[in-house]
């Protein structure tokens, strides 16, 4: 028998029949479902300091559990002395397991950790994917404060296949993500 994260067995047995008795689908192929998340860092000052990118792509290596790529500047800017295909951030992309893992510590271990949480904006983009900034990386557990180099944020995008954002925002609430200020 092979493992079965969490998220994915509560997603199976009790998010897709919740969301097909709220939107009334006939099919649970309907049912909007998570198919990756995307989580990048900039390092804009990787530009003066090489070292930066690197302890970003083993920081981002840690906290997903899957190797982190570094992206490359697509043109020049001279007023940030930046070249075309010059190293500026690292991206993750995260699917199947690994995702709903990275999914599940986010919810229950490192939002809470946020100093004077409130909960997070529920803006989506239009198409069902939502895209939640974090300002500081050390909210994560695989992170040791002894060994940071620089405080850094991330934005982290959560890719579905709901047609609407009203799919997409009921998805990721049954997902246990804490929206702030919803009316019920």
């Amino acid at each position: 028998m092979s493992y079965i994260p969490t998220l994915k067995k509560q997603y199976t047995e009790e998010v897709i029949p919740t969301l097909m008795k709220e939107f009334s689908y006939k099919s649970v192929m309907q049912a909007p479902q998570l198919t990756k998340i995307v989580i990048n860092q900039g390092v804009g000052s990787a530009i003066a300091d090489k070292k930066i990118l690197e302890f970003s792509v083993n920081e981002m290596t840690s906290i997903t559990g899957q190797k982190a790529v570094q992206t490359l500047s697509s043109k020049d800017i001279s007023n940030f002395k930046l070249r075309k295909g010059m190293p500026v951030g690292t991206t993750v992309t995260l699917r199947r397991e690994r995702m709903y893992e990275f999914l599940e510590k986010l919810v229950r271990v490192a939002l809470p950790r946020i100093r004077d949480f409130k909960g997070i904006n529920a803006k989506f983009d239009g198409r069902g994917n939502y895209t939640l900034g974090i300002e500081e990386q050390i909210i994560f557990p695989e992170i040791v404060l002894d060994e940071i180099n620089k405080i850094m944020g991330m934005n982290i995008t959560f890719v579905t296949t709901a047609n609407t954002d009203e799919e997409a925002l009921a998805l990721l609430k049954e997902f246990g993500l804490p929206f702030k200020n919803l009316k019920k």
